[in-house]
C-alpha cells in the first residue's frame, strides 16, 4: 500500500509502497477514505516530542475515517464494511480509567501514529488495536471527509468545552489560536450558547471564526495588550478561556483575560521552545480564584453527544474543513503549519 513516510525531522515526507497492516486478535484494519492533517502531527514531524525517536519510514496521521476491511478473531462489535472513525488516543478498555468512563486517559493508551511503535493513517490503510473499545461507528448519511476531524481536533474541543469546562449559556468564552482545534472550539462553544471572542494573528482565520459563530474577534498582530482587549469586550474578563495553540504567549494571555472565578482550559501542546513548561501569572490565579484545567482527547463512548448535535443541525464539523488534498501533499501541509499558513482542517481524500 502507499503511505507518506517520515524521512527526518522537518524533512519532506516521501510517498512509498509499504507493507499493508494486519489486525491483531483485538484489532481491525481500516481502509482510509479521509484523514485530517493535524498540528499534533506537525509537533511529531518537527521534533517537539523529544522523548520519542521516530525512525525513517514512520507514518504519522491520527484523524482517520473509512471502512473496515479486516477484523481480528476476538473483535465482537465491529464488522467488515463498517463505516467508522478512530479516536487518536486509543485505550485498552480494561484499565481503571477506561472502566470508569475515562478511556481518553487510559493507563496504557496509544496515541495513533504519534509514538514510534504505532503506525498512523497517512496511508491507504491503518491498523487499530482494541477495536471494540475504540472504533466509532459513523451515522448514516455523513461522509468520511466530514468526520475526519472527529479523530482529534473536533472531539478534543468538544470534550474540553462540554465535559471539562463549566460553559453556561451566555458566558463569555475566549479562544486563543484559531487553527483547527481553535476553530472547532469556536463552533462548539457557539452551539453550547456561549458568546465567543476569537483571538488570532491572521484575518483569514478570524474571518472563518466569525462564520463559525464568534461574536467578537481580536487581531493579536495589532493588539498591544490582548488580555485587556478581551476584558474590554467582555466587560471585565472572560468566564472561560481556551489556549488552543500551546505557546507561552497564548497560554498566559488566556489566563490573564479571565474574570474572577474564571476558568482556563489548556488544549494546545507546547513546542520545543516551551519544553512542556510555561511560566504563569500565579498570583493573579490566586487572587481571582482562577481554575486551570487540562483536557485531552475524548472518550469514544461519548461520541453520540456530538452526533445528536449534528443530527439537529447545531454542529457541522465540515464547516472547519478548509481543503482536500491528495496523499502526496501531506508533507507540504505539515511544512505550512510551521508559519501557521493553514486555515481550518486540511483533509487527505486521495490515497
Amino acid at each position: 500500500m502507499r503511505a507518506a513516510a517520515f524521512t527526518g525531522y522537518g524533512e519532506p515526507l516521501e510517498v512509498r509502497d509499504v507493507d499493508a497492516p494486519e489486525p491483531d486478535a483485538s484489532g481491525v484494519v481500516v481502509e482510509l477514505e479521509a484523514c485530517g492533517i493535524c498540528r499534533s502531527d506537525w509537533h511529531a514531524w518537527i521534533g517537539d516530542y523529544q522523548d520519542r525517536e521516530f525512525p525513517d519510514g514512520h507514518v504519522f496521521g491520527h484523524e482517520p475515517a473509512g471502512r473496515v476491511v479486516a477484523v481480528g478473531a476476538d473483535v465482537e462489535r465491529v464488522r467488515e464494511g463498517d463505516h467508522v472513525a478512530v479516536p487518536f488516543n486509543l485505550g485498552d478498555g480494561t484499565c481503571p480509567h477506561c472502566r470508569n468512563g475515562h478511556a481518553n486517559v487510559c493507563e496504557n493508551r496509544i496515541p495513533l501514529g504519534l509514538v514510534p511503535d504505532s503506525q498512523g493513517a497517512f496511508a491507504e490503510q491503518v491498523a487499530v488495536p482494541w477495536a471494540d473499545a475504540n472504533v466509532v461507528h459513523l451515522p448514516a448519511g455523513v461522509s468520511s471527509i466530514e468526520m475526519a476531524g472527529l479523530g482529534c481536533r473536533f472531539m478534543t474541543a468538544f470534550h474540553a468545552l462540554a465535559h471539562r469546562a463549566d460553559v453556561a449559556a451566555g458566558d463569555w468564552l475566549a479562544v486563543h489560536g484559531c487553527g483547527g482545534v481553535g476553530l472547532s472550539a469556536v463552533h462548539i462553544a457557539d452551539a453550547l450558547g456561549a458568546n465567543v471572542v476569537a483571538v488570532d494573528l491572521f484575518e483569514e482565520k478570524l474571518s472563518l471564526a466569525r462564520e463559525l459563530g464568534a461574536v467578537e474577534t481580536v487581531d493579536a498582530s495589532e493588539a498591544t495588550d490582548v488580555p485587556a482587549e478581551v476584558e474590554a469586550i467582555t466587560d471585565g474578563g472572560a468566564d472561560v478561556s481556551v489556549d488552543a495553540l500551546g505557546i507561552a504567549e497564548t497560554c498566559r494571555n488566556s489566563v490573564s483575560c479571565l474574570r474572577t472565578h474564571g476558568q482556563h482550559v489548556q488544549i494546545g501542546l507546547t513546542t520545543k521552545e516551551e519544553g512542556g513548561e510555561i511560566p504563569l501569572p500565579t498570583d493573579r490565579i490566586v487572587f481571582r480564584e482562577i481554575d486551570f484545567v487540562g483536557s485531552i482527547g475524548m472518550q469514544p463512548a461519548r461520541y453520540d453527544e456530538i452526533f445528536r448535535l449534528i443530527r439537529t443541525g447545531k454542529l457541522d464539523p465540515s464547516g472547519v474543513i478548509s481543503e482536500r488534498v491528495p496523499l502526496e501533499e501531506t508533507g507540504a501541509k505539515l511544512a505550512a503549519m510551521t508559519e501557521y499558513e493553514t486555515v481550518g482542517i486540511p483533509v487527505i481524500d486521495e490515497f
